[in-house]
């Protein structure tokens, strides 16, 4: 079921603000990602981190066209906006970059802050996949609910790195 100008026909209507809301932070906060995945797989020093780096840099890049393709399932235009969240989680992980340079402990603490990322993002699709479900919007959920998944790989991913190689390294 499409959003509508008129809400009032669509199921829990009260929630379409807030679902639009959220879609454009996470637009925004997944296209801020990139460029710190860029910096943190430049950083890492694992080649098994590095190549995690660059698979998840690749499927925000497929992320950001799903989400574009969820605002068009609700005949919106995708616009994003600055997230407060992911600019605060990135510069924590520039933060550990600058700190740990040179440590044994860069990749296992590079880890720390992806997953911190991690759990922000399925925190957030777990939300709009919720959302999604309460107003009808199939296509949109469906979609969400495909980024949620590959999130919750990539953090596992990256606690089979960390219990594998960082975290035992350091």
């Amino acid at each position: 079921m499409k959003s509508r100008k008129d809400n009032g026909s669509m199921p829990n209507a009260h929630l379409h603000e807030l679902f639009v809301d959220e879609l454009r932070d996470v637009l925004g906060a997944e296209k801020q990602l990139l460029k710190g995945l860029k910096k943190m797989a430049d950083k890492a020093v694992g080649q098994s981190l590095k190549d995690a780096f660059a698979s998840h840099y690749t499927e925000t890049e497929e992320q950001i066209d799903r989400l574009k393709q969820v605002f068009a399932s609700i005949d919106l235009t995708a616009r994003g906006k600055k997230c407060k969240a992911m600019e605060g989680l990135l510069n924590e992980a520039e933060e550990i970059m600058e700190e740990f340079e040179g440590d044994e402990a860069l990749d296992a603490a590079l880890i720390a802050a992806a997953q911190k990322v991690e759990h922000y993002e399925i925190a957030t699709y777990g939300c709009l996949v919720t959302y999604a479900t309460l107003m009808e919007h199939e296509e949109a959920r469906g979609l969400l609910q495909t980024t949620l998944d590959q999130e919750k790989e990539t953090d596992s991913k990256l606690t089979e790195i960390a219990m594998s190689e960082s975290n035992v390294a350091a």
